[in-house]
Protein backbone atom coordinates (compact mmCIF):
# COMPACT_ATOMS: atom_id res chain seq x y z
CA UNK A 1 0.00 0.00 0.00
CA UNK A 2 2.80 2.46 0.85
CA UNK A 3 4.53 1.72 -2.44
CA UNK A 4 1.41 2.77 -4.33
CA UNK A 5 0.88 5.79 -2.06
CA UNK A 6 4.41 7.01 -2.75
CA UNK A 7 3.87 6.64 -6.50
CA UNK A 8 0.55 8.46 -6.24
CA UNK A 9 2.18 11.28 -4.28
CA UNK A 10 4.99 11.59 -6.82
CA UNK A 11 2.47 11.69 -9.66
CA UNK A 12 0.48 14.38 -7.87
CA UNK A 13 3.63 16.48 -7.43
CA UNK A 14 4.45 16.07 -11.12
CA UNK A 15 0.91 17.09 -12.10
CA UNK A 16 1.16 20.23 -9.98
CA UNK A 17 4.57 21.20 -11.34
CA UNK A 18 3.32 20.80 -14.89
CA UNK A 19 0.96 23.75 -14.65
CA UNK A 20 1.89 25.90 -11.67
CA UNK A 21 5.28 27.36 -12.74
CA UNK A 22 3.96 28.78 -16.01
CA UNK A 23 0.81 30.00 -14.26
CA UNK A 24 2.84 31.79 -11.59
CA UNK A 25 5.11 33.40 -14.20
CA UNK A 26 2.07 34.59 -16.14
CA UNK A 27 0.46 36.02 -13.02
CA UNK A 28 3.69 37.78 -12.03
CA UNK A 29 4.18 39.29 -15.49
CA UNK A 30 0.45 40.02 -15.91
CA UNK A 31 0.66 38.22 -19.24
CA UNK A 32 -1.87 35.45 -19.74
CA UNK A 33 -0.53 33.88 -22.90
CA UNK A 34 1.17 30.62 -23.75
CA UNK A 35 2.77 29.54 -27.00
CA UNK A 36 1.30 26.71 -29.03
CA UNK A 37 4.29 24.44 -28.42
CA UNK A 38 4.15 25.20 -24.70
CA UNK A 39 0.44 24.51 -24.71
CA UNK A 40 0.85 21.14 -26.43
CA UNK A 41 3.62 20.19 -24.03
CA UNK A 42 1.52 21.18 -21.05
CA UNK A 43 -1.51 19.30 -22.40
CA UNK A 44 0.57 16.18 -22.95
CA UNK A 45 2.06 16.15 -19.46
CA UNK A 46 -1.23 17.00 -17.76
CA UNK A 47 -2.91 14.14 -19.62
CA UNK A 48 -0.09 11.73 -18.70
CA UNK A 49 -0.08 12.55 -15.01
CA UNK A 50 -3.85 12.83 -14.55
CA UNK A 51 -4.45 9.52 -16.30
CA UNK A 52 -1.62 7.93 -14.34
CA UNK A 53 -3.15 9.22 -11.12
CA UNK A 54 -6.48 7.62 -12.03
CA UNK A 55 -4.78 4.31 -12.82
CA UNK A 56 -2.91 4.42 -9.51
CA UNK A 57 -6.19 4.92 -7.67
CA UNK A 58 -7.56 1.85 -9.44
CA UNK A 59 -4.45 -0.17 -8.61
CA UNK A 60 -4.72 0.92 -4.98
CA UNK A 61 -8.36 -0.18 -4.93
CA UNK A 62 -7.30 -3.59 -6.27
CA UNK A 63 -4.58 -3.76 -3.62
CA UNK A 64 -7.13 -3.13 -0.86
CA UNK A 65 -9.51 -5.66 -2.39
CA UNK A 66 -6.82 -8.35 -2.29
CA UNK A 67 -5.88 -7.38 1.27
CA UNK A 68 -9.47 -7.64 2.49
CA UNK A 69 -10.78 -10.60 0.48
CA UNK A 70 -7.61 -12.72 0.40
CA UNK A 71 -5.63 -11.74 3.51
CA UNK A 72 -3.69 -15.00 3.78
CA UNK A 73 -2.61 -14.97 0.14
CA UNK A 74 -1.92 -11.21 -0.02
CA UNK A 75 1.88 -11.50 -0.07
CA UNK A 76 1.74 -14.14 -2.80
CA UNK A 77 -0.66 -12.20 -5.04
CA UNK A 78 0.83 -8.73 -4.51
CA UNK A 79 4.53 -9.52 -4.68
CA UNK A 80 7.10 -6.86 -5.62
CA UNK A 81 7.31 -8.00 -9.25
CA UNK A 82 3.53 -7.74 -9.76
CA UNK A 83 3.36 -4.33 -8.06
CA UNK A 84 6.14 -3.01 -10.30
CA UNK A 85 4.38 -4.47 -13.32
CA UNK A 86 1.13 -2.70 -12.35
CA UNK A 87 2.98 0.62 -12.09
CA UNK A 88 4.76 0.09 -15.42
CA UNK A 89 1.57 -0.90 -17.26
CA UNK A 90 -0.24 2.12 -15.79
CA UNK A 91 2.55 4.41 -16.99
CA UNK A 92 2.65 2.91 -20.49
CA UNK A 93 -1.13 3.07 -20.93
CA UNK A 94 -1.30 6.66 -19.73
CA UNK A 95 1.49 7.73 -22.10
CA UNK A 96 0.58 5.81 -25.23
CA UNK A 97 -3.15 5.44 -25.08
CA UNK A 98 -4.27 8.76 -23.70
CA UNK A 99 -1.67 11.53 -23.77
CA UNK A 100 0.05 10.67 -27.03
CA UNK A 101 -3.23 10.11 -28.84
CA UNK A 102 -4.72 13.45 -27.78
CA UNK A 103 -1.49 15.35 -28.39
CA UNK A 104 -1.17 13.97 -31.92
CA UNK A 105 -4.82 14.75 -32.59
CA UNK A 106 -4.22 18.35 -31.47
CA UNK A 107 -1.25 18.62 -33.84
CA UNK A 108 -3.54 17.95 -36.78
CA UNK A 109 -5.76 20.96 -36.02
CA UNK A 110 -5.42 24.23 -37.90
CA UNK A 111 -5.96 27.66 -36.37
CA UNK A 112 -7.20 30.92 -37.88
CA UNK A 113 -5.20 33.32 -35.72
CA UNK A 114 -1.68 33.36 -34.35
CA UNK A 115 -0.58 30.49 -32.18
CA UNK A 116 -0.62 32.33 -28.85
CA UNK A 117 -3.47 31.49 -26.50
CA UNK A 118 -4.70 33.80 -23.78
CA UNK A 119 -5.04 31.32 -20.93
CA UNK A 120 -3.22 30.72 -17.67
CA UNK A 121 -3.60 26.98 -18.02
CA UNK A 122 -3.74 25.12 -21.30
CA UNK A 123 -6.35 22.38 -21.59
CA UNK A 124 -7.47 20.12 -24.43
CA UNK A 125 -10.96 21.61 -24.51
CA UNK A 126 -9.58 25.15 -24.81
CA UNK A 127 -7.33 24.22 -27.72
CA UNK A 128 -10.17 22.50 -29.54
CA UNK A 129 -12.41 25.52 -28.94
CA UNK A 130 -10.03 27.95 -30.72
CA UNK A 131 -9.37 25.63 -33.68
CA UNK A 132 -10.78 26.51 -37.08
CA UNK A 133 -10.62 23.04 -38.58
CA UNK A 134 -13.12 20.22 -38.04
CA UNK A 135 -12.93 18.95 -34.45
CA UNK A 136 -15.51 16.18 -34.50
CA UNK A 137 -12.94 13.35 -34.22
CA UNK A 138 -11.22 15.17 -31.35
CA UNK A 139 -14.55 15.59 -29.57
CA UNK A 140 -15.41 11.92 -30.04
CA UNK A 141 -12.01 10.85 -28.70
CA UNK A 142 -12.35 13.12 -25.69
CA UNK A 143 -15.79 11.76 -24.89
CA UNK A 144 -14.64 8.17 -25.40
CA UNK A 145 -11.45 8.46 -23.32
CA UNK A 146 -12.84 10.69 -20.57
Amino acid sequence: MYFFLSNLSFTDICLSTTTLPKMLVNLQAKNQSITYAGCLTQVCFVMIFSTLENFFLGVMAYDRYVAICHPLRYMVIMDAHFCGLLILVSLLVSIVDDALLHSLMLLSLSFCTDLEMLYLFCEVFQVIKVACSETLTNDINLIFYS
